[in-house]
């Protein structure tokens, strides 16, 4: 009879965390009814209106099951001829946003400790709070799964061409959808909504460039096929134009048919107050990977204390491609090249000095094997093939021809180049000791740390440590003072590891590149062994975990 109801309840709405009791119930009905949607339920709110005495027994039973269990719960209830009966209760699965306000919430009541709050919430939580999310709906189509590369959630218009979402994309939304994505691609990058690619692994380019940039970014998706030259792409039997909307969620790595809500991330005071209470706890600084301006900023506001990786290789993209290519190229135009470099450089380190006033930036001197900054071999076959090169083309796909490598990931890079052309790092090192002067001549607090990368050999420190030494001598007579900057190296080949003794020797500071790291140690491809058979070594439980996310203990 109407006497008689079977509910749902938890106590907190497990959306938003707020305290109230949150739930449906049914007049003269069993539980099974709600669940199995025979019935349309009324909001538990409706219960303080039909039986009040109930419902003032039931928030009472709420707050001691909290109590007890030191959590949200869920639960189920019924009433029987008026008679309130608990039949169940469980912790209550909750929204990001609710695990954080639910957490700080108890400790104000003093139902757990700060410590407890802390632990409560897990770090993948925090990154659905900070970036784009998906609201969930059961028309939702999933037409593919990659590797969820770069977190957050993003619609827009299938884009093939980087060039081509460069130029649409301050009028459209565009996702960039491509094989693998390469330094020259970056232009395209900036001005799309998020990624999309067929091939890459966590630490592929496109993943990187895309955290970095705090866009969203789904890679190693080897269900796609893609055919530029028709302009479509094709998965699980469906074929999509070039211009046809889609949705990637950069946090589960699913790709969706259509456009889906996208509901934008709040930095609430809730997670202000969990991540101050953090602060007690923690005993390790918390350093960003910044290469612009805007993600230095962005890198502040979110509570960094300094930038443990600006990417100076990332400066050299864009416009000014050109320029790097003569620096490249045409060696009776080097110099010329590297004055304009040096200009462009300065203002880039210029523009982090003032954003991390007072904060340690770790600047890495050009990393790249310096072929990525070349046009591709295999295009400018094509294009030979099929419609002719100019004369001056033809010179540029020999030089490219001599610099291919077959493996040029453990190539001509980093500290390698440096030794063959030094120029280019006393270039760069000018560029940050000028760009730290005209800073502390504008009020603002400058702390360069200058980071030799790919070393394998004390002798490579010693020999580059004496080139960038000499420059900043040079800068230091030219100004009539001097200021503190450090020099140091990143570890990230097993030979650096072995050594590591004597590089320590050499430098004022250690840091990891865990990517290359990571890739030379196992002898895995970090572009490709995410698509080809990592998911099934973890899942036969061969790895643990992925070994480009997670470091061994």
């Amino acid at each position: 009879g109407d006497d008689s109801m079977s509910g749902v309840a938890f106590t907190r709405d497990p959306s938003t965390g707020e305290k109230k009791i949150f739930g449906e119930f049914i007049i003269n009905g069993q539980g099974e009814d709600i669940v199995s949607g025979k019935r349309t339920p009324l909001p538990i709110s409706e219960l303080e209106k039909i039986a009040p005495s109930i419902y003032r027994r039931l928030q009472e039973i709420s707050e001691k099951l909290e109590r007890h269990y030191r959590d949200m719960q869920d639960m189920e209830f019924t009433v029987e001829k008026g008679k309130l009966y608990m039949l169940q209760t469980r912790t209550a699965k909750r929204t990001a946003r609710a695990a954080v306000k639910v957490a700080v919430d108890m400790v104000k009541e003093g139902i757990i400790s700060r410590e407890e709050a802390i632990m409560r919430v897990d770090a993948s939580t925090l990154q659905k709070l900070l970036h784009k999310q998906i609201k969930e709906s059961r028309n939702m189509k999933v037409i593919a799964t990659g590797l969820p590369a770069s977190p957050g959630a993003a619609t827009g218009k299938i884009c093939f061409s980087p060039d081509k979402a460069a130029e649409i994309g301050d009028r459209e939304k565009v996702i960039l959808v491509r094989e693998e994505t390469t330094p020259e691609d970056i232009h395209g990058v900036v001005k799309s909504q998020g990624v999309l690619t067929i091939r890459g692994g966590m630490t592929s380019h496109a993943a990187v460039v895309s955290r970095g940039m705090g866009i969203p970014c789904v890679v190693g998706c080897g269900s796609i096929r893609i055919d530029e030259e028709k302009g479509v792409m094709e998965v699980g039997g469906l074929i999509l134009k070039e211009g046809y909307t889609i949705s990637i969620d950069g946090s589960t790595g699913r790709v969706i048919l259509g456009e889906v809500e996208v509901i934008d991330a709040k930095f609430t005071d809730e997670l202000k107050v969990l991540l101050e209470w953090a602060d007690g706890f923690r005993k390790l600084r918390v350093y960003a990977n910044a290469d612009m301006p805007k993600d230095a900023e962005k890198a502040i506001y979110f509570g960094a204390e300094g930038i443990g990786l600006c990417r100076t290789e990332h400066m050299f993209l864009g416009k000014r491609l050109p320029i790097v290519r003569k620096m490249i190229l045409e060696e009776e135009r080097r110099e010329e090249a590297l004055q304009e470099l040096l200009e462009m450089q300065r203002k880039d380190f210029y523009e982090i000095f003032k954003v991390m006033s007072g904060k340690p930036v770790v600047i890495r001197l050009l990393d790249a094997p310096l072929h990525e900054f070349l046009p591709k071999y295999e295009e400018m076959l094509e294009k030979k093939l099929t419609e002719g090169l100019t004369e001056e083309e033809e010179k540029i796909m020999k030089k490219v021809l001599e610099m291919r490598e077959a493996n040029p990931m453990l190539g001509f890079r980093g500290a390698r180049v440096a030794i063959m052309q030094p120029e280019i790092y006393r270039m760069q090192t000018r560029a940050i000791m000028e760009a730290a002067f005209i800073a502390e001549k504008e009020g603002y607090k400058a702390i360069p740390h200058i980071e030799i990368p790919i070393v394998s050999e004390r002798k490579e420190i010693e020999m580059l440590k004496e080139h960038i030494e000499d420059e900043i001598s040079k800068v230091f007579k030219e100004k009539g003072r001097e200021m503190e900057y450090k020099i140091g190296t990143m570890i990230e080949l097993p030979r650096a590891c072995i050594v590591a003794d004597e590089l320590a020797e050499e430098v004022d500071f250690f840091s990891f590149g865990t990517n290359d790291l990571t890739q030379t140690t196992f002898g895995y491809s970090r572009e490709d062994a995410g698509k080809e058979f990592l998911g099934d070594y973890i899942e036969k439980k061969i790895l643990p975990d992925d070994p480009f996310s997670v470091l061994d203990e």
